[in-house]
Parts: C-alpha cells; sequence; structure tokens
C-alpha cells in the first residue's frame, strides 16, 4: 500500500471520526448542561467506564493486536479459508463476550466499590452508579462484535462503514438524552441503543462481502489458536491499562484530596484530548496496521521501516501543533464547549487544568498507537505489554507524587509523562528489534514542527488574549498561521500533503 493509500485511508478513518468527535462534543455539552460535574455526571463516568475498559480488552484491542494480523494474512495467502476462520472466531466470540456480561451484571455492586471507592461516602451516588452498571454492562457484548465486524472488513480493506458506525453511538446518546432530560437512566439508555446501531449497520456490509454466519461445534482452528497466541500478551497489556485507569478513577474520586468533581472533570478533559487523538492518531495506527501487516511479512523490513516513518512524521506534522493548540487555549476550549447549565466557573477550571496537562503527552499517545500497530504486524504483543507495565509503575508513583501540590490536574500530567516514557522505550525496543528507523529524519521532523508551533502558539495567543478574537476565528487563524510557519521553517510534510492535494485536484 503506497502513502497515498495509507493517507486516504487514514482520512476515511479520520473523517468518519470528525463526525463522530463532534457528535460526542455535543453529547458532552447536553451531559454537562443537565448533569454538570456533580453526583450523577460522575455516577455515569464511572458506569460506562468499566463496559468501555472491557471494550478495548475484548473489543478494539483485540481487533488490531490479533484478528487484523492474521486475518490479513489469510485474506492474501490462505482466501479460501478466511470466512471459515472468521466464522470460528465469532463463535468463540459470542461465548465468551455473553459469559463477561452476565458476570458483570451479577458483580456491580462489587465492581463499583472497586473502581470508585469514594463513592460510598455517599449512598446515593453509589447505589445509581450500581444501577447504571448493570444497565449499561450488555453494551460490552454489542461493541465486541461490532468489533469483529469492524477488525474482518478492515482485513478486506473497508474502512468506512466502521469508522462510521460511533456516529451513530452519540445519536442515540443525544436523542435519549434529550427526551430523558436530567435522568441519567437516558444516557444508560441511549448506549444500549447505539450498540445495537452500531453493530447493525456493519452488518449488511460483511454479507456483501461474502461472510456467512453459521452456529458450528468446531471452535478450533490452527489461526485461531494463533490469534489466542497473540491475544493472550493484549490481554494482559489491556489489564495494565485498565489498572492504570482504576487507579486514576479512585484517586480521583477521593474528592478530600484533589477536589471535588475530580471524576467529571477528567471524563471532559479527556474527550476534548481525544479528539484530535482519535482523529488522527488511531485514525493513522488503523490505517497503517494493514500494510505493516503484510509488509511484516517480507523478508526486507525496509518498506516496514519507510512505512512506519511516514506514519510518525505525519503524526509530528498534526499531532504537534495540536498538543501546542490545546494548552495555550484550554480554558476558552473549556468554558464554549461546556460552561452553561451545571456546568459552571468551577467546572471549567478543574477541566481546564486537567486538559493543560493531558495534552502534554498528546504526541506520544499518538505515537504508542503506530508504534504498537507495528509490533503487532511483526506479531510481538509481548514487548508493548512489558513496556506498558513499567509505564503503569511510573504513572503509580507520579500519581502519588503530583495529586498533592497539583490536584486533579497532577493525574493528568502523570498520564502524560508516563506516555513520553512508554513511547520512547517503545521506539528504543523496536530499533533494536528490526534495525534502524530513519529517527534522524524523524527527529528532524519533529524540531521544525515544534518551531512552527511555537510562532502559532503566539499567534494564539495574541489573538485570544491580547485581541479578544472569537475561538473559532482564532482556531481559523492558528491552522493558517501555522501552515505558514510550516513553510518557513522547511517542514517537509507539508510540502508533501499540499503536493498530495493538488495531485488530487
Amino acid at each position: 500500500m503506497s502513502k497515498k493509500h495509507i493517507i486516504r485511508s487514514a482520512g476515511i478513518i479520520g473523517f468518519a471520526t470528525v463526525i463522530s468527535r463532534v457528535l460526542g462534543f455535543v453529547r458532552d455539552i447536553i451531559i454537562a448542561k443537565f448533569f454538570g460535574t456533580a453526583k450523577y455526571a460522575e455516577a455515569f463516568v464511572v458506569a460506562f467506564r468499566i463496559p468501555n475498559m472491557l471494550r478495548d480488552l475484548v473489543g478494539e484491542g483485540a481487533t488490531n493486536a490479533a484478528f487484523v494480523p492474521v486475518l490479513s494474512e489469510y485474506a492474501v495467502n490462505k482466501k479460501e479459508e478466511f470466512w471459515e476462520l472468521a466464522n470460528v472466531i465469532l463463535n468463540l466470540l459470542l461465548i465468551t463476550l455473553s459469559a463477561i456480561t452476565i458476570a458483570g451484571v451479577l458483580a456491580s455492586p462489587l465492581i463499583v466499590r472497586l473502581i470508585a471507592p469514594g463513592f460510598l461516602d455517599d449512598s446515593e451516588k453509589f447505589a445509581i452508579t450500581v444501577r447504571l452498571t448493570r444497565l449499561m454492562f450488555p453494551y460490552i457484548l454489542l461493541v465486541g462484535l461490532t468489533a469483529y465486524t469492524m477488525g474482518v472488513l478492515n482485513s478486506l480493506k473497508h474502512f468506512s462503514m466502521p469508522a462510521f458506525g460511533p456516529c451513530l453511538l452519540n445519536i442515540a446518546i443525544i436523542i435519549c438524552a434529550i427526551i430523558w432530560g436530567e435522568s441519567v437512566i437516558g444516557l444508560a439508555s441511549g448506549v444500549l441503543i447505539g450498540g445495537v446501531l452500531q453493530l447493525a449497520v456493519q452488518i449488511p456490509v460483511l454479507y456483501k462481502k461474502g461472510f456467512k454466519f453459521s452456529f458450528t461445534k468446531k471452535l478450533n482452528h490452527p489461526a485461531a489458536n494463533k490469534i489466542g497466541i497473540l491475544l493472550l500478551p493484549r490481554i494482559l497489556g489491556s489489564c495494565v491499562y485498565q489498572v492504570n485507569l482504576f487507579i486514576n478513577t479512585i484517586l480521583a474520586s477521593l474528592s478530600g484530596i484533589v477536589g471535588l468533581g475530580g471524576v467529571a472533570a477528567l471524563y471532559y478533559a479527556n474527550r476534548i484530548f481525544q479528539f484530535p487523538l482519535a482523529i488522527f492518531g488511531i485514525a493513522i495506527a488503523q490505517a497503517v496496521l494493514p500494510t505493516m501487516s503484510r509488509e511484516a511479512l517480507e523478508t526486507d523490513p525496509d518498506k516496514l521501516k519507510k512505512t512506519l516513518s511516514f506514519s510518525l512524521r505525519v503524526i509530528n506534522f498534526i499531532i504537534v501543533p495540536a498538543s501546542i493548540g490545546l494548552i495555550v487555549l484550554a480554558v476558552p476550549i473549556t468554558r464554549t464547549l461546556f460552561e452553561r447549565g451545571k456546568f459552571d466557573s468551577y467546572s471549567t477550571l478543574i477541566t481546564a487544568n486537567a486538559l493543560v496537562f493531558y495534552s502534554i503527552g498528546l504526541f506520544s499517545y499518538s505515537g504508542i498507537k503506530v508504534l504498537v500497530s507495528c509490533f503487532y504486524s511483526l506479531k510481538d504483543t509481548l514487548t508493548p505489554v512489558k513496556i506498558a507495565g513499567l509505564s503503569l509503575l511510573l504513572n503509580i508513583i507520579l500519581n502519588l507524587a503530583l495529586m498533592f501540590p497539583l490536584k486533579i490536574g497532577g493525574l493528568a500530567l502523570s498520564a502524560s509523562i508516563s506516555g513520553i516514557f512508554n513511547f520512547s522505550a517503545l521506539f528504543y525496543m523496536l530499533r533494536k528489534k528490526i534495525g534502524g528507523l530513519d529517527g534522524r529524519k524523524i527527529s528532524n521532523s519533529f524540531l521544525k514542527v515544534t518551531m512552527a508551533s511555537l510562532a502559532m502558539a503566539l499567534v494564539i495567543y495574541i489573538c485570544a488574549f491580547k485581541i479578544h478574537l472569537n475561538l473559532f476565528i482564532v482556531i481559523f487563524t492558528a491552522i493558517l498561521s501555522y501552515g505558514i510557519f510550516t513553510f518557513i521553517f522547511d517542514v517537509k510534510e507539508s510540502k508533501e500533503f499540499l503536493s498530495w492535494i493538488l495531485k488530487r485536484n
């Protein structure tokens, strides 16, 4: 797959993600208006986080770690066995996800006690969180099957329908939130309805590609075993990541230390932080994985290295200015998006504080997605697990050290620092594994992009805080000035993008 194909695939995913994220912001604006950072908002955040974490474990994470590399190999070399393998995987998933869903519904009170011990001081908050958890836990079955269909379609180089699926989840939550108003049950109902819709829109495309579902007693297949071997380290790695989220949620729930509304503030800040990460970082990683999986089968790793270098430089070009822009505009962005209804100035302050510190690590988290995809394409899921474990230990230490002086911002800063360590360690280990990764070209690109971004930041500061322009005008001016500065600082990626766009037109 050429650079243009990667950009085009990432563009499809990114465009769909933009729509989904815009709808997600509308959703969060409505949630913020009705619930602010008070108890019901925190109850929903904690209850939704639990099935969301399991989604990463048995859903999208499994797709990226094991399904796509193996299915891509069968799509190229063993086409006649492709759909047989797809059916075996589906049967195994149905059994596994159903068992997890039933167990989660039954164990909801225990789960909430573990993940948010600070809620025990408020019996009403604890009770509603348990109720919401039970109501939303079946979402893991729906989203797991959705991730499965996404994995099959992505391995066949079909990206559009899976990418647009999350839009339906946000639309469902928005509609239900408006209908139910200040009843948090409406949000949970929207999650379940959205899960059904996400899965439903992909099924016709799957059948059109040649899929024929059959209940089969055969739950064994050589490639299924291979997927299991690849998936086990991914499960361990996801467990490390989930433990990290558990710890952050536990600490954020301790309002006596980090302040009131900590859980909700981290959620809103993370939602803003995730916008550029999902549109560009995750989109590029998802689009490049099938390419890397095919290139990893070749004896010469040069193509794989070039694809990796190109992907990281594209992330440099887009994510670094986004990170610096979020740091400078944290308060205006948070205020514009959320400050209305029950989301007051205090909510804006604590959310913007977390956003500033989260944004420091934006590039590393985007780069991690690409580097981990490269390890997955090499069928090495163990190395990322080891590094994630070390990052977890670092994050815990930093959490305990920084949460007292920086409050909720300390938890976000800890995440950024551990993310930078994670990226650096992954890059070093990958270089040891396959040889030089064009590090000089990547670092040179990073340096020039950073200089252009800092120049852009000065323009942003003047426009936003000296001239007091409208936020959207400031953002437009920032994009325009960044484009100009990339040419001034001779950022080659800027010229490549412009050349690619002109050729398409």
